[in-house]
């Protein structure tokens, strides 16, 4: 006799809406994926930027950048450097302008993209669920007062620790993302007291911007590959437990994705295998989660991801596939990370010195480095910068801007087309720096991670302060 599934629900009950509303198109005046305003201003004026800054970021008189309108210069002064600068306002237009692009869809925020207290508060109040990958970010979350029912807990390697606190704080889901894990979890719970989850498929589709990155082909950790019957076999093995149930299944195929393409051949492989799970086990799944990993500009001639263009094909398609299939649809979620965080920040350093090549080529050398952001040497990421705090009349010359750690590949921006006239003490801005970059830092040299800062309405206030050597020496224990 086969288990039947639950009736179809909302993943995350999503909490009352914030009476503030924003356009329908997205944050600021374009949606994640949209061109950006131009670039330009001029000493004196105060015009927007555009992409892949945070839409709120102005040219402000005396060289200086505006962004959630405070000053970057003051907020260096006040906070130090390195720091990182979150424009709380862009966090929430676009999550907003997720929700509704996808109103019949559960969104959740990926927290490994970067995750504060103060960011789990944005989140929740804008509509959003939690996606979590450790006991660190669920026990962050949780503490800071996110509802345990809308989070979703995945990861490949789950300990069985990690497990039991899922279930102590009653998770909504928990995504089986290994064969170990079924049993695992299984052993935790009780027929009448059962769990929710998802089982992870691999569909054999390959997208994202670096082959370390894409999870949604087979030979690598992530998943069960549809292809072969391994998911087969889990979904079988989930079914025969009495205290898991099965509710739908998930699929991530990669990071930093720009095009819809991939995901809609993603449903109909999907589909397909929802199909043949109805036929063997007499089960209609009624969750579909399709993961993240949605693209955001690095520079200003980038592409990005199309939300209008994915919210608009994307259940569509699923509609049709499982039409002709003969299925109810499921409901589907999305997990966007990146694309709600990254846009939103900006990393700040400092000058420390100018070392001029003989072959002319230009080091500026600043007091951050891969220790902060280890995305350009882990894969090649680019960045633009821009110096901010003085204007400068000299020419572009071309310049790598470099770390202050002990690594050859310690190379922030690379042939960047900074002032000539650069020199120690001048402060530098980058982009693009609210995801994947603070939450993937490390304490490399002992450096220590930077701060961050949030900014909305001219007001800025420290969310994380910055570490320091005491609080490595604070961890040693003995000697």
């Amino acid at each position: 006799m086969t288990k039947q599934s639950a009736t179809p629900t909302a993943v995350l009950p999503a909490p009352a809406r914030r009476a503030e509303s924003a356009p329908a198109a997205g944050p600021g005046t374009a949606p994640p994926g949209a061109p950006g305003t131009a670039p330009g201003g001029s000493p004196g004026t105060a015009a927007p930027l555009g992409a892949p800054w945070p839409a709120s970021a102005h040219a402000a008189p005396g060289g200086d950048l505006l962004v959630g309108g405070v000053g970057l210069a003051e907020a260096a002064d006040r906070f130090g450097t390195p720091l990182y600068l979150l424009d709380e306002e862009e966090v929430r237009a676009r999550a907003r302008a997720y929700r509704q692009a996808l109103p019949q869809a559960d969104v959740l925020y990926a927290a490994k993209a970067f995750l504060c207290g103060a960011m789990a508060d944005w989140v929740a109040e804008e509509g959003l669920g939690l996606d979590v990958c450790s006991s660190g970010e669920l026990l962050l979350a949780t503490s800071a007062g996110f509802p345990a029912q809308r989070i979703v807990l995945h990861g490949n390697a789950k300990t069985p620790e990690e497990l039991r606190l899922a279930r102590r704080l009653r998770v909504g889901r928990i995504v089986i993302d290994g064969p170990g894990e079924i049993a695992r979890l299984a052993a935790l719970v009780a027929a009448d007291t059962p769990q929710r989850v998802l089982v992870r498929v691999v569909p054999g589709i390959a997208a994202g911007h670096h082959e370390a990155v894409r999870t949604g082909v087979g030979g690598q950790k992530f998943g069960f590959p549809i292809a072969g019957g391994d998911a087969a076999d889990a979904i079988a093995r989930v079914l025969a437990q009495p205290g898991l149930d099965l509710v739908g299944l998930h699929c991530h195929l990669g990071s930093q994705i720009t095009e819809v393409e991939p995901y809609l051949a993603a449903v109909d492989t999907v589909v397909a295998f929802l199909a043949e799970v109805r036929d063997r086990h007499g089960v209609e799944l009624p969750e579909l989660d399709l993961g993240g990993g949605h693209g955001i500009r690095y520079l200003p001639g980038d592409d990005a991801f199309d939300l209008a263009g994915f919210a608009a094909l994307v259940p569509r398609r699923l509609a049709a596939r499982c039409a002709g299939a003969g299925l109810a649809v499921p409901r589907l979620v999305v997990e966007p990370g990146r694309a709600v965080a990254g846009p939103a920040g900006v990393a700040l350093y400092r000058v420390l010195s100018v070392k001029h090549g003989a072959d002319g080529r230009v080091f500026a050398a600043v007091d951050g480095g891969m220790s902060d952001n280890p995305r350009p040497a882990l894969y090649g990421a680019p960045y633009t910068v821009r110096l901010v705090g003085r204007h400068s009349d000299a020419p572009p010359a071309r310049t790598d801007v470099v770390g202050r750690h002990c690594e050859a590949g310690d190379v922030l921006v690379r042939g960047a087309g900074l002032p000539a006239d650069l020199r120690a003490g001048d402060l530098l801005a980058v982009p693009a720096a609210g995801a994947y970059q603070f939450s993937m830092a490390s304490g490399y040299n002992l450096v220590g991670r930077p701060a961050v800062a949030a900014v909305r309405d001219g007001r800025a206030r420290l969310l994380i302060r910055r570490e320091t050597v005491e609080d490595f020496r604070a961890r040693e224990v003995g000697r």
